[in-house]
């Protein structure tokens, strides 16, 4: 049978599955475009399958590419999900600054909140508890630099503010100060699967940190 166009139906047929097919299929991508999309493939396959079921050759699969160009790049899991974690890991935002130490807290505790629970904070979390001891200190490692120590510095420089206008008592810019928050914050999530919403926030401030640092409850 030909069309009014001259061309035998087989042979649109035939046209038309050769474009939905390349359609379907992905340019080819290097460089850093394609490690990009390696890495979002390994925090998706961890939210899917966890650490103890995750393959170089899955998330080759996931990312649309051969397991070739993920061993090039990454010689073992650990590698890749270290890189994908330490990629995919939000920052925390600009120290805070509202006029009141206790308001302050509260911003910078719910961007830590918002940290802990995006993609990579709860993969990170179930590597953790899934992975062995050895790979366990590397990742922990991970917490420490992507969340605990820059929390730390900014609750130093938060406290030595409200030194400086008067909010908080002089002795209360001790080390151990700094790791109140991000200790509590991550015992409650791991033991009492506390998802630390605002109103959690607000009462850990208020019941442990107000009197911590003497500050007059509701602010300054």
């Amino acid at each position: 049978m030909v069309s009014s166009r001259g061309q035998s139906l087989p042979a649109q047929q035939a046209a038309v599955h050769a474009s939905k097919a390349s359609a379907s299929t992905p340019s080819r991508r290097r460089g850093a475009v394609l490690k990009r999309a390696i890495l979002d493939a390994a925090l998706q396959q961890l939210s899917v399958v966890g650490w103890n079921a995750l393959t170089m050759e899955g998330v080759a699969a996931q990312a649309q590419t051969g397991k070739a160009a993920v061993y090039r790049r990454w010689p073992s899991k650990e590698d890749l999900v270290a890189d994908a974690l330490c990629a995919g890991f939000p920052e925390l935002s600009e120290l805070p600054d509202n006029g009141s130490v206790r308001e302050d807290l509260i911003e910078l505790c719910i961007a830590m909140r918002d940290v802990m629970y995006s993609p990579p904070g709860i993969a990170l979390r179930s590597v953790i508890h899934e992975c062995d001891d050895e790979s366990a200190a590397r990742f922990n490692a991970l917490i420490l630099d992507g969340l605990v120590r820059p929390s730390r510095r900014q609750i130093g420089e938060l406290v030595q503010r409200g030194i400086r206008r008067g909010e908080v008592r002089p002795g209360a810019a001790g080390e151990l100060v700094g790791d109140v928050i991000p200790a509590i914050m991550m015992y409650r999530a791991k033991m009492y699967d506390s998802d630390w919403q605002p109103a959690e926030v607000v009462r850990m401030i208020d019941e442990l940190m107000v009197p911590l640092l003497a500050m007059e409850p509701g602010g300054a």
